[in-house]
């Protein structure tokens, strides 16, 4: 006897999704505590990522409720050399989130910034928006004042703007001016998108230049300015709307008010 009923299609988003949306974690990371047995959905601890929750559903994790993030938030953060850029640290050195105001929800980074490298750091509640944004396919420039120390070719910064290989590792076209010198140690601007671990570091000691102070002044269409050290700012919601562009907003399910 055939079942003429109509098919049940499941409804909802995937919970590592709602995870990374809430500001809990990445996506990666919450597949790996949902594996772990450390998240449930209504009192039932789940053993598979492959689940999909509504806007009624509880979620918890290690017993805490995940509250839900109502809407995409970003702020600038201007941040000091000695901090390192996360939640918790194994040999217990002070992080960003320890210095950020009680008054704000929990937030994730966009990228990082080493432990001494100072400026511009995005910060948002929604780990959907973080993931985009640190994309290469973005597009969003990274530039930087760096001051090193060695003697500086300006030859060999120009050759950077086809790429290099360093230690096995492929850096994409990096923008390398000189702006000026004092003594020992001159001051470059450098522009890139791709932004690996270390990459201005290692690309710069690969031309025998040691750098010794590393500022970020903006990433994408938002700029340090004249944010105070240690301050955050929150971008307005249309501002935020107007950079990212409808299509960007839709493609990532991101919920940013229109003002």
């Amino acid at each position: 006897m055939s079942d003429n009923s109509e098919p049940v299609i499941p409804t909802g988003e995937r919970i590592a999704k709602v995870m990374a949306r809430a500001g809990v974690c990445s996506r990666r990371e919450a597949e790996r505590w949902i594996v772990a047995g450390r998240v449930d959905v209504n009192g039932v601890t789940l053993k598979t990522p492959a689940v999909l929750v509504g806007p009624d559903d509880v979620i918890t994790f290690d017993g805490e409720r995940i509250k839900r993030a109502d809407f995409t938030r970003l702020w600038r953060y201007h941040k000091p050399s000695g901090l390192v850029t996360t939640h918790s640290d194994p040999q217990e050195r002070t992080t960003v989130f320890d210095k950020l105001p009680d008054d704000l929800p929990r937030l994730i980074s966009v990228g990082r910034l080493d432990l001494t490298s100072e400026g511009l750091l995005l910060l948002t509640n929604d780990g959907a928006l973080s993931r985009m944004l640190e994309l290469p396919d973005t597009g969003w420039t990274r530039r930087y004042r760096v001051r090193v120390h060695g003697r500086v070719s300006e030859k060999a910064l120009e050759r950077l703007a086809n790429g290099t290989i360093v230690e096995g590792i492929k850096y994409g076209p990096i923008e390398a001016k000189l702006e000026r010198q004092q003594g020992h140690n001159s001051w470059l601007m450098v522009t890139l998108k791709e932004g690996k671990n270390r990459e201005v570091r290692n690309v710069l000691r690969s031309l025998d230049l040691t750098v010794n102070r590393l500022i970020r002044i903006s990433y994408g269409p938002f700029i340090l300015g004249g944010l105070k050290v240690g301050e955050v700012e929150e971008i307005a919601p249309q501002v935020l709307r107007d950079q990212l562009g409808k299509k960007r907003i839709h493609d990532a399910g991101l919920k940013v008010p229109a003002r």
